[in-house]
């Protein structure tokens, strides 16, 4: 893990940052085993702090602030709570995957393009983490990126906690029912 966080931190540093050879596709995965979440965020928070002393700005996301604050301030926990006392579990994460979807409830991908609309693309970069709180099917990481793709030009790196088959193919989580994802290897770089 520590030579592939060199590697992202050199090319963050590059001018221009070379995460991505697509100028509206400004992000990059940082996959790490889900078992090493703990050091995997002692990892970011120093790589931020370098990144900061040569002169980037860094900001943090947590998906998870984000879920619970959706949950907060559309159904509520214990609407949900019943919805799965009702329904099922399956059916519950379908509708926070809903509320995170919706224009009409807590659009993820809105909120995170409104968080950072003030930053420059020049100086800045935002660590999506917390990324687990999605699990086990929730929210998809790839949908999110796709609904992010060409709203930004801030650099993006989501720390994703998942098992890397071959050279591009990460599973969430690295939970075997979970789909191999291609989807991430169209164009974003992981690292």
């Amino acid at each position: 893990m520590q030579d592939r966080l060199k590697t992202l931190e050199q090319d963050l540093l590059c001018e221009p940052i070379r995460i991505s050879a697509y100028d509206d596709l400004p992000f990059a995965i940082f996959h790490y085993e889900p078992t090493a979440e703990f050091e995997a965020r002692k990892s970011m928070r120093l790589l931020a702090t370098r990144l900061e002393n040569a002169g980037r700005k860094v900001h943090f996301i947590s998906l998870g602030r984000l879920l619970w604050t959706a949950i907060d301030e559309t159904e509520g926990l214990e609407a949900l709570v019943a919805e799965e006392k009702l329904r099922g579990f399956e059916k519950t994460q379908e509708t926070i995957s809903m509320l995170l979807s919706d224009k009409d409830f807590f659009p993820i991908a809105d909120k995170i393009v409104e968080m950072i609309e003030k930053y420059d693309p020049s100086r800045d970069v935002v660590f999506i983490l917390r990324t687990a709180a999605l699990a086990p099917a929730i929210y998809r990481c790839a949908k999110l990126l796709d609904e992010l793709h060409g709203r930004t030009m801030v650099p993006i790196i989501l720390f994703y906690p998942g098992t890397l088959e071959g050279t591009t193919n990460l599973r969430f989580m690295g939970i075997p029912e979970r789909e191999q994802t291609g989807a991430y290897n169209y164009r974003v770089k992981i690292y």
